[in-house]
Formats: structure tokens, sequence, C-alpha cells
């Protein structure tokens, strides 16, 4: 008898048994029936790497499980039972086996409905403030208990005690400052024990904070004892000194509803959600992966050998909150993760996003991930060379020694509850046909390696990537969103004087552009946007850089999209074309041309009077 009345000849496949499974569900609808047996996951093994994993053809030090099949929705959060098996189980697994919390509780900042409605009612004439990216992610990560054990953004003592010694206001462990900073002006507006509303982009009310200590802190005290450095090339020291407000604002929250995600919803899991799996799978140890990078065949590898040595399974735990500026975008990322699961042996790896804001702070970040890694059930977590660090200060040296993070992580890994599994570089031996952590490498044996630069040189070129450096679906994905710089949109920005010729050159350009086709193409000039986009500004220098900004926007989108955008305004300030090629150039290319026409050459022609209304004082 064939398997699910199919023929004998037809492959089985996730989709035949989703198909199937739904057929029984819409013919028992009548008379309910038994549920269906899972088919879809192996019985869990209590250790299921351990004497089982044994080299195959399928690629570099692949792994094989006897009697098991690779399943295409490895790592994907039950996408069959959780329509169908998960409907008829009357409780939840126990979880008391995993690892417990940071502080021995995990934290659930959500209110009930009842505390929700009352909160609402009472809420119409407290303050508001509108979040950050970055504070979205820090309130998602406190109320679903990743920040465990804090119940609110951190008060001045916790901070302060956290900044100066690792550790909150008790002694618990803790690495990095979670703080809630708010511009003068605001917190001039509240005193201590008001009630504020946090606020998403749209102004929905997300949570309520209880202010319980307004303080203003010494920022660049807070760079030097958590970063070790003042220098503005590291991205959160930047964003501290340039971007965060000067004053903080510490108490409980309460959170009403979670951030709304509209992208991969099956696979944003809380640690509950997590533990809960955990435990279904019957999963004890689980080794933790980090990432905010596309994963290739040495990660896998890595990944691999990490849970086949702690006789454990594996958590892909990528971030898709905020990462390094320039890093690949995090949908693209998680496609390249999807893609790479099913090279994984069935029921050993799960894959999850985590909201984080990443803080780039190595030795001490690496702890933190810890933490948070140990809050969703985990007991290991992979900490590699120069884990979390942000690269290279302005004189060229990285920030943070290629080790400091396993150094820091081995003295307090007893108290942390959680085990480091250190990350060695992966190297590719040709004539194996194998990947080798680089100290393992067989006496005169050839290794191969690519690098990032080298890697995105050979995207943006459109050139070959190897099979034994990625998998084909992984660079697939990459290609979609990374086409070759040929086929990539660009900016052609133009700047100079009034009168200097500008507009005349970006609209021959544009001409001969559009003759050649092919191509969406815009012309974005200065004082066709004014008159559109602009017209309440004046030439103020806040004004004119606004103008520019929006511009910039505007030109960004057209690059996005793979077209052509021709900009002609005078943008004399150096600093805001700057953040405009900086919005611009991930996207594609950006070309600044400056038309150095003198000024006595631009008064002569002044074909708009603009000179002589100058000269006269008018303007």
């Amino acid at each position: 008898m064939s398997r699910f009345g199919l023929a004998p000849d037809v492959p089985l496949t996730i989709d035949l048994v989703d198909s199937w499974i739904n057929t029984c569900v819409s013919t028992t609808t009548a008379q309910p029936a038994s549920p269906p047996k899972s088919i879809d996951v192996e019985s869990p093994a209590k250790f299921p790497y351990i004497d089982r994993l044994t080299p195959n053809s399928r690629g570099p030090n692949a792994a094989t499980f006897p009697n098991s099949r690779r399943s295409t929705n490895a790592g994907r959060p039950r996408p069959v039972r959780a329509r169908h098996a998960t409907n008829h189980r009357e409780s939840f697994p126990v979880t008391s086996h995993l690892n417990p919390p940071h502080g021995g509780k995990l934290i659930d900042l959500t209110v009930s409905t009842s505390r929700g409605n009352e909160i609402k009612a009472q809420s119409r004439d407290w303050p508001s403030w509108d979040l950050t990216p970055r504070q979205l992610c820090d309130l998602e990560m406190l109320s679903n208990g990743s920040f465990s054990p804090l119940t609110g953004f951190m008060k001045k003592a916790d901070y302060e005690s956290v900044c100066s010694k690792m550790r909150l206001s008790d002694g618990t462990l803790w690495t990095m400052p979670n703080t809630l900073d708010v511009s003068k002006e605001f917190a001039e507006k509240i005193k201590k024990g008001d009630y504020i509303a946090l606020r998403d982009a749209e102004g929905v009310m997300l949570a309520v904070i209880q202010a319980e200590d307004i303080c203003e802190p010494n920022r660049e005290q807070e760079a030097e004892q958590v970063f070790g450095t003042k220098d503005t090339t590291h991205p959160t020291v930047n964003y501290l000194m340039n971007q965060s407000k000067p004053v903080y604002i510490g108490g409980r929250v309460e959170c009403m509803q979670l951030p709304m995600h509209y992208d991969y919803k099956t696979l944003r899991n809380t640690p509950a959600q997590l533990r809960e799996e955990f435990a279904r799978r019957g999963w004890r140890k689980v080794v933790a992966f980090q990432t905010r990078n596309p994963m290739h065949r040495a990660h896998h590898e890595l990944t691999l050998r990490a849970a086949k040595e702690e006789e454990a399974n594996l958590l892909v735990h990528p971030v898709v909150g905020m990462t390094k500026p320039g890093d690949v975008d995090h949908y693209t990322r998680v496609r390249c993760y999807q893609a790479l699961m099913s090279h994984y042996p069935q029921n050993t790896a799960f894959l999850s996003l985590l909201p984080l804001a990443m803080r780039m702070g190595g030795p001490r970040e690496a702890i933190w991930h810890a933490i948070i890694r140990k809050n969703h059930g985990c007991t290991h977590l992979v900490v590699g060379r120069d884990h979390a660090g942000p690269g290279k200060d302005k004189t060229g040296k990285p920030f943070y020694g290629p080790y400091d993070a396993q150094e820091l992580f081995k003295k307090h890994e007893e108290e942390l509850g959680m085990k480091m599994v250190d990350f060695k570089q992966m190297v590719y031996v040709p004539d194996e046909d194998k990947y080798y952590p680089v100290d393992e490498v067989p006496k005169d044996k050839k290794t191969l390696d690519i690098s990032g630069t080298e890697l995105r040189d050979r995207l943006a070129r459109g050139t070959d990537i190897p099979n034994w450096f990625s998998y084909r679906e992984v660079v697939k994905e990459l290609r979609r969103s990374h086409p070759a710089r040929a086929r990539q949109g660009f900016t052609v920005f133009f700047t100079g004087l009034s009168g200097s010729g500008k507009s005349t050159i970006a609209n021959v350009l544009l001409s001969k552009l559009l003759e050649l086709g092919g191509r969406p193409i815009t012309l974005l000039d200065g004082d066709l946007v004014r008159k559109n986009l602009s017209s309440e500004l004046g030439f103020s220098k806040e004004h004119r850089n606004i103008n520019i900004k929006r511009i910039g926007y505007v030109a960004a989108e057209i690059t996005k999209h793979r077209g052509i955008a021709v900009c002609a305004p005078i943008a004399p300030y150096d600093d805001i074309r700057k953040e405009v090629r900086a919005e611009i150039a991930p996207h594609g290319g950006f070309i600044l041309v400056y038309v150095n026409t003198s000024v006595e050459e631009c008064e002569k022609r002044d074909r708009k009077g603009l000179y002589a209304k100058a000269r006269a004082g008018i303007i």
C-alpha cells in the first residue's frame, strides 16, 4: 500500500503531506476523528549527534542521520503542526528541564486586557514619547523577557553600576546599559512619578513607563566605560554622542502590545515560545549561533561541529533588529538562512529571529548575547573571533582584540550558566573537499577562503561564487538583492553655484540617458523640487539642508529600485552632501559632480536675476 494514497513512484514532499492533512481535516468536519500522527518530525533524540555523524557526498563535511531525510521546513516554527496537530493538544510541554532564565525568572511585561483598557482610559492626558527604532527594539526585548531580569528601562543606580561594574545594583551580572533617552524639552514637561505613553512611529501606544528616575548622564564617560573608546568611528559611540538624547528616564514598563511586525511572523519567537518548542522537541542542550551576516558553508560546517562536540541541538538565532550600518538587510539574510536550513539533518536545527538592537560592544556584548540566549532556553553560545566587533578605529587599529570576547566570557562562564563554544575560523581544503578549523589543517595542504570584501566584489561584478564557498540557494538570494553593478540603480548628483551650468548639464545627461533607454530616469532639479516639494522653505542653512535631504530621500528610493536619479541642487554644505551619499550608496552607485564655475562668470550669466537681487539687498 502506498504512503498517503500516493502512487509508489511519487516522491513524498512537505507540500504533499500538507495537502493530505488539509484534505483529511476538511473531510472530517462533520464527524471529528482522531488527529493524524505527526509525520514531518522525527522522534527527538536525547543526543542527536553522538556516534551518528558520517561524511557523505552532499558537500564538504555534510552529515547523515540513519533513517532520516532532509526537511525543507527545517528551522521553521511548525508550519504544519501549528494548523493541525497543535489544535488537539490539551497541555503545553513541561519546560522545567531547560536552562533557567537569568535571575531565575522569565519576565513578561505584557499586561492583562483589563489592565490594558484601564491604562488606555487613563492615558488621555499623559505625555507621549515616540520611540526611536533602537528604543522599539529594546522595548520588545524587555517586554517579552529577552532582557530578564530587567522589568523596565534602567534607573540611575542600575545604569551607573552596569557602566562601571558590569552588574546591576543588586549584583546581578549585566553588561549593557538599556536606557530610554529623551530630549531636554520633553524632560522639562515631566516629573518623577508621571506616567508616559510610549508610542510607535504611527502613534500607536505600545507601553507605558512610570518615570521613577530622570537624570542627565555623562555620555562621554558611558562611551569610555562600556565601549572602551570615545572614537565616533565606533557606530554605537557615534550614536551615543551625536544621535541619542541627553536625558535618561528610568522606570518599570507595562506593555499593552509588542511592536508590530509584518515580515516572517512564523519565525519570530519569544523566549517563552522557544522554550515551549525546545520542550516539545525533547531538546535539553541547545547551542545558539548569533549572526548578523548571511551564512555560508563555513558557517554551516562550524555550527554542525559545535553541536556535535557538545552533543546538543542548534538554534540559528540571527539579529533582525539594528546591526552595523552597511550590513546586508535582514530580509535578504533571512531568505539566505531559510535556504541554508534544509542542509541540516532533520530535527537538529531551528531558525528563530531576534529583534535585538546590537551595540557592537565586543567583549561586553558577548556576555549580553549569552544572557539573552539563556533566557531563550539555550545552554551554549558560539563566540567567534572579534565577536560583535565594530571593525577598526580612525587610526586603523581594531577596537577590540580578536579573542577579548572569549577571554571575558571564560571569566564569567560559571556565573552565567552558559558554556562558550569558541569559534575557530574555517577554511576549505580542496584536495579533501572538506572544511577544517584553521589550526587543524593537515600539513602541506592548500587552503581556500573568500573574504567578505572579495564576496562583495564578486557580487558587484557578477562573477562566479564557487560552490565550495556557499550553497547555490544562498548565492541566488544574495544576487536577487545585490545584482551586479551594471544592473543597479545610481544617482548623479550635480552641485555648484546658481548659474554654474549644473542644470544645463543635468538636462543634457537626462536626454542622452533617455535616448539609450532601458531604465526609468528622473530629474530632480533644485528649482523644480523647491516648487513642488519644498515651497514652504526659505534659504537659511537649515532650510537648504531640509531641501537637500528631501532630494536625497527621493533619489535613494529611485536608486533602490534600480532607476537613475539625476539631481541638480546648489547643495553648498559638505556635511549634508555626505549624508545624502550615505543614504544612497548602499542601494547603488553615487556620483558627485561639482560644476566649478567662478562667481564672476555665474554673475555675468545671472539667468534668473538672483545675483542682481542679491546686489540690491532684496535677497
